[in-house]
């Protein structure tokens, strides 16, 4: 029990006291004195003494934000830009992370679905690693335990069509003498996918017919294909459904360890977030929850935020995890999804890259219009009469 808790310090909010205070809580661990510790501080503030705290960032321009040598642990990232998501969205920035001076980033998503964003808009979010916090959901906050042994860099690249005009951050890290033996490097990783239907329809519920099945989950969505040594520990599912019909009776099924069929597989989207028969409500504990729902009523219709951290229950695995997600039952649903997996690997290794900017640009959303001109088509495929209802 100990040895595991020990392998999890890296992701607690206070790593170092979970080390050396394995089995006690979090308020116990903030008593203890640390040695060999030092609580070091980066940030956008105005070198000159002035008030100018932020950092502009042009357009195609990256910049690095954190670059430091040594070995560490960074316990808090905050970050707010301007302007705001209605002008510029956090959809097109991107942030990577590169840990003991590997060239290639072990973090790489766009900064507001990282955070907790989705597409290019701005909400409140709460769980305990992660938040957006007021005004309206622009304070973007960390508290994942991101160590490292040999360097460390953060940088954001713009790629909106517009600069940045205002960038401002806070990063607190503790400065070490070394790491302890076992820590595991943070990783993140951001994908996107517009799914296929199959050939026979969308057929969710029975709707149109007997149902297919599916054992070894080939066409599911993939949130994280991570070759080496680690733990999963968190998932930001983003899901924007152009129908009302429900889309969430999608299984999740993990292949650990080069498993050709799953030994872990779910009984619905809604039940790997902890919640139950089709929610449509804002709900947000600090492990999981619903961060935003469509809001118009039509069924399930639009953009809808899960998420879940897995604080207690991380999903280990030595050589390889491939954690996926059918998209509806059998992947019958058009979906747009995008999702951040979060995990940790006994060393710094490369995350696959991300779609572009163009390729992951949200899918516009379906409203009155778009469902009124369906039932149009559905009338005139119904012989038009002047009094036909909907149900026939």
């Amino acid at each position: 029990m100990k040895k595991d808790l020990f392998l999890l310090a890296g992701m607690m909010l206070i790593p170092l006291m979970a080390v050396k205070a394995q089995t006690e809580n979090d308020l116990l661990q903030l008593c203890r004195i640390q040695e060999g510790v030092k609580s070091r501080h980066v940030s956008s503030h105005d070198t000159t003494g002035g008030n100018a705290d932020r950092w502009q960032i042009k357009k195609g321009q990256t910049a690095v934000i954190f670059n430091v040598r040594g070995a560490g642990i960074i316990t808090r990232i905050w970050i707010t830009i301007a302007p705001t998501h209605e002008q510029l969205s956090r959809n097109d920035i991107v942030i990577r992370m590169y840990w003991d001076n590997n060239p290639e980033p072990s973090v790489h998503s766009p900064i507001g679905p990282f955070f907790g964003q989705g597409w290019d808009e701005s909400y409140h979010f709460i769980s305990l690693p992660l938040a957006a916090s007021p005004r309206k959901g622009n304070a973007m906050v960390s508290y994942f335990a991101m160590p490292f042994s040999n360097g460390a860099k953060i940088e954001i690249e713009n790629q909106a069509d517009r600069d940045i005009e205002a960038f401002y951050f806070n990063i607190d890290y503790l400065e070490l003498k070394q790491l302890p033996a076992g820590i595991g490097r943070f990783h993140a990783w951001y994908n996107y996918e517009l799914t296929e239907a199959n050939p026979d329809g969308e057929n969710e519920w029975g709707i149109l017919g007997e149902q297919g099945k599916n054992k070894d989950g080939k066409n599911n969505y993939l949130i994280a294909d991570i070759q080496g040594k680690g733990q999963l520990v968190g998932v930001n599912y983003y899901v924007n459904s152009p129908s009302p019909m429900w889309y969430g009776e999608g299984d999740e099924m993990v292949f650990i360890d080069g498993e050709k069929l799953p030994s872990m597989i779910g009984t619905g989207t809604e039940d790997f977030f902890n919640c139950s028969w089709s929610p449509d409500e804002i709900y947000m504990h600090p492990y999981f929850g619903y961060a935003r729902v469509n809001d118009k009523e039509t069924g399930w219709l639009g953009r809808t935020h899960c998420y879940r951290f897995f604080i207690n229950d991380p999903v280990h695995f030595s050589k390889s995890c491939r954690f996926t997600i059918e998209h509806g039952h059998n992947n019958c649903l058009t979906l747009e999804l995008s999702t951040v997996a979060y995990w940790y690997q006994d060393k710094a290794s490369k995350v696959p890259p991300i779609p572009g900017v163009k390729e992951r640009k949200p899918m516009p959303e379906i409203g009155v219009v778009q469902i009124h001109k369906w039932r149009d088509e559905w009338r005139k495929a119904h012989g038009n009469k002047p009094t036909l209802w909907g149900n026939e």
